[in-house]
């Protein structure tokens, strides 16, 4: 039985989204938060060691690609590939630039991203069961120019969501997990159009999964994937999956599993939870994915006469098929955000096919919000700059104070006239959703995208250098440093990867276990945290207190300084303590 679909939409609702203008708002999106910005605790550093240590090990040192190590232990989620691209871009950077080198194809991961989000809606719509209604008279919108609209659409409601950017700013393993994601994700969604390209895209995907710490996320998602795509309702465009179609992918999953099985990548730890976790879940899905969820609802609702039967229609199926996997990989291993962070393409994907449903005046409302919303917070960002610059108005600048100690604010005037170009383009784009003009299905993603990427650019501008202070270990480094004085070596204790990470990079300095004293590495650093439970090795090994040094934004994170007990006492720095 085929049940009829819900669109209803005519040829003037599916007009093309402007390319310049998409293309703007994607650079406005991916760059920001790439550029020029410091690396900030604690999964980002602490990534940023493990290439670091692959790509400049210490004279006489052992690496192992296999296993990246950091202060002598290796990462619990065994993510090798993010690590290795990473340092091999660190190879290639001149001295000063590591850190710029390392973000380079993680800035492709982005981009790969949003491109496979747009080209696996667009596929997904051009299925007969994903077309509009045809009218009696003609008139209702063409395959190929509803499915591009329903893609525009999807790649907005990507932008838009509240939880992609930060994670997809950094160079963890996430934003790699996110991009094989979204590769399996097109791979599957265009089998049946493309056998050759698309197996190359699950093939990648898979892999990339498997080596960014994910083997068994690639493994439920490509087989599960596989089985709707195998069953899904013919195409008459389009050809069936053939047993050689079949057989490629199962040929993809048993590599997976043997790669995964040879690189010992199996650790997939679950976590007990409790019914008050499924309340911290549902919050972190709530504000995580907005506002796509709402609409990803919606289509579900809309079309759930095929959704009963979703298994036959790839649009439904294959997407809710990665929420639903992505979020169970959620809850099963510690209701993490970073796990959540591969659900965003299919989220987006069933976010579209709520536009061609969506009731006018449900459309209005969105508008009105997302205006509402993004207008105040954009407000709140340059009323809390114009404080930090000035002084006025006094309450924020006296919040500034005081969450961000010592801090003195600077001035850019590149960073200033991006953001007023950002500013005045979405006054623009307000203005032109509020005047009047032909309808277009994705009209409704406009100016949540929009606003999203406004408030990511005006924090990545104006705010760069107080979130900088705020969420680097660079301010506390530079305490170090002042304490220590140049320093080539510094042994350690206690202290954590992240920790240890802005060590070896803004000291700089190579890190050695604690031991006794030596001629050139005479300074010992721990995390007080831990102090009481090493004060008696410490005495022991002949190390006396110099100073503790609190991260000035973080009231318990402190690094205790030691040097040699039998050197003679020098003055220190007092702005240290």
């Amino acid at each position: 039985m085929n049940f009829p679909t819900p669109a209803i939409v005519a040829q003037s609702a599916v007009r093309r989204l402007p390319r310049v203008a998409l293309l703007l708002l994607c650079a406005a999106y991916v760059l920001p938060g790439f550029w020029g910005r410091s690396l900030w605790k604690a999964q980002d550093i602490e990534a940023f060691g493990y290439m670091l240590q692959l790509a400049q090990p210490a004279a006489g040192e052992a690496i192992s690609w296999l296993k990246p190590t950091l202060l002598g232990s290796t990462d619990s989620n065994l993510a090798l590939l993010p690590y290795w691209l990473g340092a091999a871009f660190i190879r290639l950077a001149p001295a000063g630039f590591e850190d710029l080198f390392a973000r380079l194809p993680f800035i492709g991961m982005l981009i790969a991203t949003l491109t496979a989000t747009w080209y696996a809606v667009y596929a997904l719509t051009r299925h007969p069961a994903a077309q509009p209604v045809a009218f009696a008279f003609g008139g209702e919108a063409k395959p190929a120019d509803y499915a591009r609209a329903m893609a525009d659409g999807g790649l907005l409601a990507l932008l838009a969501c509240l939880g992609l950017a930060r994670l997809a700013h950094e160079t963890t393993p996430a934003l790699s997990q996110l991009c094989f994601g979204a590769l399996l994700f097109f791979g599957l969604a265009t089998w049946a159009r493309h056998r050759i390209q698309s197996a190359a895209a699950v093939a990648i995907g898979m892999l990339g999964l498997t080596l960014s710490g994910a083997p068994t996320l690639a493994l439920w998602l490509g087989i599960g994937g596989s089985v709707i795509c195998a069953s899904a309702q013919a195409d008459p465009a389009q050809r069936r999956l053939s047993m050689l179609d079949l057989g490629l992918m199962a040929l993809i999953g048993l590599l997976c599993i043997t790669t995964a099985g040879a690189l010992d990548l199996w650790r997939w730890r679950v976590v007990p939870h409790t019914m008050v976790d499924v309340h911290i879940l549902a919050k972190l899905i709530a504000w995580f994915t907005w506002p796509a969820w709402p609409l990803a609802l919606w289509a579900l609702w809309r079309w759930r006469g095929q959704l009963s039967q979703g298994w036959r229609y790839p649009h439904l199926g294959l997407p809710l098929w990665f929420v639903l996997v992505t979020v169970g990989a959620t809850w099963f291993t510690g209701l993490s955000d970073r796990a959540l962070l591969t659900s965003l393409p299919a989220i987006a994907a069933l976010a579209a096919l709520a536009l061609p449903t969506l009731k006018r005046s449900l459309g209005a409302l969105i508008d009105w919000f997302t205006l509402l919303f993004f207008s105040v917070c954009a407000l709140t960002i340059w009323v809390v700059w114009v404080a930090m610059q000035t002084g006025t108005p006094a309450r924020p600048a006296a919040n500034v104070a005081r969450l961000a100690p010592e801090f003195i604010p600077s001035f850019s005037v590149g960073a200033f006239a991006v953001a007023l170009l950002a500013t005045l383009a979405w006054a623009a784009l307000v203005k032109w959703r509020t005047g009047y003009h032909r309808a277009a299905i994705w009209k409704s993603l406009v100016l949540p995208a929009g606003g999203a990427v406004l408030c990511w650019l005006l924090l990545t501008t104006l705010w760069l250098p107080l979130l900088d202070y705020a969420r680097s270990y660079a301010p506390l480094v530079q305490k170090i440093t002042r304490t220590t004085g140049p320093t080539a070596c510094l042994q350690y204790a206690g202290i954590s990867k992240a920790q240890g990470a802005a060590l070896m990079y803004h000291a700089p300095a190579r890190l050695v276990p604690m031991q006794t004293p030596q001629p050139g590495c005479a300074w010992l650093v721990i995390d007080n945290a831990n102090r009481s439970l090493l004060s008696a090795k410490i005495k022991s090994l002949g190390w006396e207190e110099v100073a503790a040094i609190k991260r000035p934004t973080d009231k318990v994170e402190t690094l205790v300084i030691f040097r040699p007990a039998t050197t003679p006492s020098t003055p220190s720095d007092p702005s240290a303590r």
